[in-house]
Formats: structure tokens, sequence, C-alpha cells
């Protein structure tokens, strides 16, 4: 069993910056990527941003040049640096881990972040 406990989150203004962190703890398998989604009111969670242990990174369109995924070798915690936030930006954000190449995937409880003047 895999735990992600998350951290960061809140609420900003247009414009502004925020910090996301998740460390994994457990029986990490050892080939894995971790990341960010998020999911908003009424609407289908969405990858965010993504990087693997061995450094391949993804990012959804929508964050391309805004948010920056950071995961330190050898380390099972990932950092999410958001910058220039839109309200659109608004939803609960989900730490994930998933096995590359096999079917196991976990998911933080999920924190809030809000966008709004």
């Amino acid at each position: 069993q895999v735990q992600l406990d998350e951290s960061g989150g809140g609420l900003v203004q247009p414009g502004g910056s925020l910090s996301l962190s998740c460390s994994a703890s457990g029986s990490i398998p050892g080939f894995n990527g971790m990341g960010w989604y998020r999911q908003a009111p009424g609407k289908e969670r969405e990858m965010v941003a993504t990087k693997t242990n061995g450094g391949w990174t993804n990012y959804g369109d929508s964050v391309k040049g805004r948010f920056t995924i950071v995961r330190e070798s050898g380390w099972n915690t990932v950092y999410l640096q958001m910058d220039s936030l839109k309200p659109e930006d608004t939803a609960v954000y989900y730490c994930t881990l998933y096995a590359l190449g096999g079917a196991d995937t976990y998911w933080g409880q999920g924190t809030q972040v809000t966008v709004s003047a």
C-alpha cells in the first residue's frame, strides 16, 4: 500500500502563485511516476503534470508555461509550482503515484486551490 501526503493549496488572487507538495511512503513501485491531476466542479478529472522517476515530464496543455513540476532524483516527493494563476485553475488538486507498466495507481486526499479576486 502507498500513502500520499499532500500540502499546500489555498486561496490566491489571479496572477498569483501557489505551490503544492506531495510525499509518498509505503510499498512504492520501483519504476513509477508521480504528479498532479485536478478536478473542478462539474468537470472530469484532468492531468496537470506528471514526472517519472526516470525524469520524463508531461504537462497538460492548459498549464504549460505556467506550472512547473519538480521531482528530485531518488526522492518520492513531488512539488508543483503554480504561477500566473487564473480563475479557471480553481479545482481540487490530487497527487498521484502510478506504477509504470502496471495497473497500480494511488491518489492523495486532494487539496483545494481557489483563484479569485
